[in-house]
């Protein structure tokens, strides 16, 4: 059991500036991706199709890096199957949305502007999943800390200090 006094562990936690620089890529990549696909020339069968292609690599990116972090803490944690599943979910959606921004027919600049945009979104999503999942496993650990340190204390809620030696004034009044 742990002393009550005992120091904190070090719970290492991303700085306010690493959080603040990490959203405010992934709302620049978001943004830039939604000014792409808002002005995307073409029949409208082809934009559905482009913005359904960064929704799907948007969420295969989050569900394979919650993956991957799981299977790496947790060495089989996941069947075989659902690896199949979640990698080649992310395998399709890159691909099908990378040969649709290939094959569309458009100016070859707004064609690199929505490619290097969607790259973004899919880099800086992979950076906010880790920081997310970062931030609650150190809050995890923080509350595992707290809880161990609230369990070794005594039952009064405060932890007990050896008792203090009477005063002059205390002696006098215990006679």
């Amino acid at each position: 059991m742990s002393h009550p006094f005992a120091p904190s562990p070090l719970i290492q936690r991303d700085t306010p500036a690493w959080r603040l620089q990490v959203w405010v890529s992934f709302g620049i990549a978001v943004f830039c991706c939604a000014v792409g696909l808002a002005w995307l020339p073409g029949v409208a069968m082809e934009r559905a199709f482009m913005v359904m292609g960064y929704v799907f690599c948007l969420s295969a990116v989050f569900m394979l890096a919650k993956f991957v972090r799981d299977n790496q803490t947790r060495h089989g944690a996941d069947t075989p199957m659902f690896k199949l599943v979640v990698w080649g979910a992310f395998a399709v959606a890159v691909g099908l949305t990378g040969w649709g921004l290939w094959s569309m027919d458009i100016n070859p600049t707004y064609q690199a502007f929505l490619g290097v945009s969607w790259l973004y979104l899919i880099t800086t999503a992979f950076t906010l999943a880790k920081m997310l999942r970062d931030r609650h496993e150190a809050d995890l650990a923080d509350a595992r800390w707290q809880g161990r340190r609230e369990a070794s204390m005594p039952a009064g809620g405060t932890p007990s200090a050896p008792a203090a030696a009477p005063d002059k004034a205390g002696k006098a009044a215990a006679e």
